[in-house]
């Protein structure tokens, strides 16, 4: 007797694999996902208030261009 023509012999093994390869993929791309969302969240909720700086005369190398308050 031999085994039908769609069982055959390994199929299984094939099957489970490319099933782990699947479940695998979509994890990474979930993982991915969360990581993304996370960061817009936290860049998001964390805007720093205004700062009161000097506005100093002359041409310091480190000054902010202009100022957001």
């Amino acid at each position: 007797m031999s085994a039908p023509a769609d069982r055959a012999p390994g199929s299984s093994h094939k099957r489970k694999g490319r099933l782990l390869a699947w479940l695998l993929a979509t994890g990474v791309v979930a993982l991915l996902l969360l990581a993304n969302a996370h960061l817009v969240y936290v860049a998001v909720g964390s805007q720093p208030d205004c700062v009161p700086h000097e506005k100093a005369a002359g041409s310091g190398m480190f000054r902010a261009a202009r100022s957001a308050c």
